[in-house]
């Protein structure tokens, strides 16, 4: 199993998170159960998957 801490992807993945979420803090008070919260899960999806996809034994 590769350790995903070490990729540089879920890395660079894990600071557009943290960069979307303080920018999401900017965002109108109407919009936090809205735009505001779909847009924090869709980024933080992204470096989940990378750490799923890296824990996986495949040879694809």
């Amino acid at each position: 199993m590769q350790d995903y801490r070490k990729l540089q992807i879920w890395q660079r993945a894990m600071k557009y998170t943290t960069e979307l979420y303080k920018f999401s803090t900017k965002m109108p008070i109407d919009e936090k159960y809205g735009l505001t919260s779909q847009l924090r899960r869709a980024a933080y999806s992204i470096p989940l998957n990378i750490a799923e996809g890296a824990g996986c034994n495949s040879n694809a």
